[in-house]
């Protein structure tokens, strides 16, 4: 059997499988394509599942891959053993709906001693306990020794997730030999022990399982297979574990060079070696794919993987940055079949370098730190940190949790995690609320990789369309160099012609094609160093960093935003003519044919004043004013009169809106060239928001006709409800109103005058007790207002009332207890039993000595509660003789 390198062995299977008619497809990127439920691509079938389903066509009927995977459950297990890593490459060849068993077998049959020469005599095959149609393929149209052929239960060789397409595989075994056995008479295929190795695993998607264990046949069959290509190195070359494989074991020379350690020398550098050479693995990997470090998703997987690996470098004795540099033999040993890692590398390169960077700057503080804790829980021979420390660490100090516990470990140390973790919730319960109140650009801080100092360039106010470049790609958080349909992205472009929110407009909204790409842009927001951040959904296609593409904003929603910004221009100058020169914009914002203007003022603005402002905004947009728009330096500008608006931050170079003679202002919103296109103006409402500070909200242009058209229309249906006409609606209400009031004080006499005889019927049912009246009652369909009424009656009526009324509605108690005058100087205290009368039906209250009310959530304990308030009146009654 001749050895084989890793590479080679990707590039053979492959085109064994282009031979065979499949279409030789390039890895998917690690990041899903549009599908939530995995973090990572962990799989080769992963990426294909809408092919499988059905959801998406593909492009040709058979397929092959060598699929990048990550998977990480078992992270902390890397670096322990030889048999656990976080990447590795899966070998496929998939049918969707075209060949099915007889084929799939007969090909790995022929791939593996014809291609690989592979003895037969070493391999072994297992098939699902009840598949006899696979079992006669491998045995009578292969050859396959039957005393090879394993028959396996549905644990082993049925393939199934929940109710879906299903079915049975079958596995390929290698027997390395029986120095590797267990020694156990029945060691055979299936047996735990390193002996028989699973490289290859077909399965045969051909049921639909119910979810109730009914299984029934697909029309459309489908094929499956998955074999670990560093599996399958492995055997090719006759070593131990993947990390003895060629391209891997080059990764870890590397890291030998550097750090000195010898692989095979010692266990405990050789767990360093292996935890560096596979996270170096995976992590060039994720960031050629577009995922950088954060403390969030698949960010903190790589920053995890990043910080595990570096921490194990100073492990060695290596106290440097240093991973960037083993990332170029990672690059050098996987080029030929991803060549994008050539083509990022520089890139790859300087994103770990600066992680380990930041990382260098907390990781000798933090171990000094844990040091100190881990040696005073020792001394107090205590076993377990408290989360409070540990938090600390990983919250002041960015010290990781999983190095705090990996630490902790090697001392025979463990952590309080449900404490860590609780604090971790509220943290980022804190991140979520600040995030939300940056408008959901917590995050912009980010460093997108460009540079600083080159802005976006705004080419909106001459062109509502611009053919443009993109420059990053930002999904949940994580700076990416594509996104896929379905994905709520944030574009970067070099320029735009849409307006970010600022300046108190709201932004615009439209489109950024490229190709069969398409972004709906929601919104658009500004960094900090002024890169426009396009937010929006991508509705089709993929889109990609360096992509051209043609972004066009809505023209009607930019018509509608300038409306409203040039009509709130006149407004502020009609209110300083009005009201007086003292007013001052104190906040706006401006929507489509929609305004909010805050100003300072000092008094309420009467209806006179209000209908004098909508007056004169209204003769301005009549008369039709030239708008002009004039750049000039900040001092020519103050210089002219022109006023500052609020929240706007000025360079040298400033804006200049003028509205005839009306009207200058500074101003970098988007505006109209006549006041006429306002089209008309109103006023919705007036208020205060603050001491000194009054808000006008407004409509104009097709916000102005749609309430205008909504209040006549109101206004009819009024009139025609009360029998009358638009113009006599205000005397019709006045009148109505009237004959309302009137009505209303009526029923309140009646209401009195049954509420007066219900307390007399319940006076007559009070107990004598200890000179006093004593009444404990359910009043049903009563509400709280109810209760009080009758209790006043009571008090009022009898000076030796104690009365404790309850009523139940929608499964809550409402208790009142009221004393009369007498009762009250005999030391009764109506707050005091309320409060035991409430805590006995599950509530609480309390009041004043001669009325109170409370509550209870425990209506079958309303018999029970009232009834303690008899005992509190008799403990009260006998305290009082007592006393006396």
């Amino acid at each position: 059997m001749e050895k084989k390198g890793l590479n080679e062995l990707r590039e053979e299977f492959l085109s064994f499988y282009e031979s065979k008619g499949h279409l030789r497809h390039q890895s998917f990127p690690l990041l899903p394509q549009g599908d939530n439920s995995l973090l990572l691509i962990n799989s080769g079938m992963a990426p294909l599942k809408p092919y499988f389903s059905g959801e998406v066509t593909p492009p040709r009927k058979r397929m092959t891959t060598c699929q990048k995977c990550i998977r990480t459950p078992d992270i902390e297990r890397v670096g322990k053993t030889s048999r656990h890593a976080t990447f590795f490459e899966m070998l496929g060849n998939f049918s969707f709906g075209d060949y099915f068993k007889r084929e799939a077998i007969a090909w790995a049959w022929e791939f593996i001693t014809k291609v690989l020469g592979i003895p037969e005599d070493k391999l072994y095959v297992t098939v699902y306990l009840d598949d006899d149609e696979t079992y006669d393929i491998w045995t009578k149209k292969v050859g396959v020794d039957p005393s090879h052929v394993s028959r396996l239960g549905k644990e082993d060789n049925f393939w199934e997730i929940g109710a879906g397409p299903c079915g049975p595989c079958s596995e390929i075994y290698f027997d390395r030999g029986p120095q590797y056995s267990c020694g156990s008479p029945d060691c055979k295929v299936g047996c735990d022990c390193d002996r028989y190795v699973e490289f290859w695993n077909l399965v045969f998607t051909q049921f639909n399982n119910d979810g109730k264990g009914n299984y029934t046949e697909l029309k459309q069959k489908n094929i499956d297979t998955g074999m670990g290509l560093e599996r399958l190195a492995c055997i090719m070359q006759g070593v131990e574990s993947l990390f003895d494989v060629d391209t891997v074991m080059n990764i870890t020379k590397h890291v030998s060079e550097i750090t000195g350690a010898v692989y095979g020398q010692s266990d405990k550098t050789d767990v360093s070696l292996r935890v560096i050479t596979d996270h170096i693995r995976s992590t060039t990997m994720m960031i050629c794919d577009g995922i950088l470090p954060s403390n969030e998703g698949r960010g903190y997987v790589l920053r995890r993987l990043l910080r595990r690996a570096a921490r194990h470098g100073c492990l060695l004795g290596v106290n440097r940055p240093f991973l960037y540099e083993v990332c170029q033999t990672v690059i050098r040993e996987s080029a030929e079949a991803y060549p994008e890692l050539k083509e990022k590398q520089d890139y790859i390169t300087r994103v770990i370098q600066m992680e380990e960077e930041r990382f260098s700057q907390t990781i000798d503080a933090g171990l000094k730190i844990l040091r100190d804790l881990t040696d005073d829980l020792q001394a107090k021979g205590k076993t377990i940190l408290p989360g409070g420390d540990a938090f600390k660490l990983y919250d002041t100090y960015g010290f990781p949790i999983d190095l705090t516990i990996e630490i902790l470990e090697e001392k025979g140390l463990a952590v309080n995690r449900e404490e860590f973790d609780a604090l971790m919730g509220q943290q980022r319960a804190r991140a979520r609320a600040a995030t939300a109140a940056l408008g959901d650009f917590g995050w912009e801080g980010l460093d997108l990789g460009l540079d600083k100092k080159n802005k976006t360039d705004f080419t909106g106010y001459q062109h509502f369309q611009e053919t443009a470049k993109v420059l990053a790609i930002v999904v949940n958080g994580e700076i990416r160099a594509k996104a896929f349909p379905g994905e709520e992205a944030v574009l970067v472009l070099d320029k735009t012609p849409f307006y970010a929110e600022g300046g108190g407009q709201a932004s615009d909204q439209g489109t950024i094609a490229a190709g069969d790409a398409l972004v709906r842009v929601a919104g658009v927001h500004k960094s900090r160093d002024e890169k426009w951040m396009h937010s929006g959904k991508v509705e089709g296609g993929q889109i990609n960093v360096d992509d051209t593409v043609e972004a066009k904003i809505d023209p009607e929603r930019r018509k509608a935003l300038m409306r409203a910004h040039s009509a709130t221009h006149l407004l502020q100058k009609a209110l300083r003519n009005v009201l007086g020169v003292h007013v001052e914009q104190a906040g706006s914002l401006v929507e489509p044919d929609r305004l909010r203007f805050d100003f300072t003022h000092f008094s309420a603005i009467t209806p006179e004043e209000l209908a004098e402002v909508e007056r004169e905004v209204n003769h301005v947009i009549l008369e039709g004013l030239p708008i002009r728009v004039d750049e000039m330096s900040l001092e020519e500008a103050k210089k002219l009169g022109a006023m500052a608006l609020f929240g706007e931050k000025y360079g040298e170079t400033v804006r200049v809106v003028r509205m005839g003679d009306y009207s200058m202002e500074l101003c970098a919103g988007t505006h109209l060239d006549n006041t006429a296109k306002i089209g008309a103006f109103r006023v919705m409402s007036e208020g205060s928001v603050a001491a000194g500070v009054r808000r006008i909200e407004a409509v104009m242009g097709k916000e102005f006709l749609r309430e205008a058209i909504e209040t006549v229309n109101c206004l009819s249906r009024l009139s025609g409800m009360l029998k009358t006409v638009p113009n006599q609606l205000g005397e019709r209400l006045e009148q109505t109103m009237a004959e309302l009031r009137r009505l209303r004080h009526e029923l309140e006499q009646v209401k009195a005058k049954e509420r007066a005889g219900e307390a007399e019927r319940y006076l007559d049912r009070a107990e004598r007790v200890g000179g006093l009246k004593l009444l404990l009652a359910q009043i049903d369909d009563a509400d709280a207002d109810g209760l009080r009424s009758i209790g006043d009656v009571l008090r009022d009526k009898e000076e030796t009332i104690v009365a404790v009324l309850a009523t139940v509605r929608d499964g809550k108690v409402t208790f009142l207890s009221v004393c009369g005058r007498e009762a009250v100087k005999k030391g009764m205290r109506a707050g005091d039993i309320i409060k035991k009368v409430s805590k006995a039906a599950g509530g609480s209250g309390g009041g004043k000595p001669d009325s109170a009310m409370g509550g209870g959530r425990l209506p079958e304990k309303v018999e029970e509660a009232l009834q303690t308030a008899k005992q509190v009146v008799a403990e009260t009654l006998k305290q009082s003789i007592q006393t006396i």
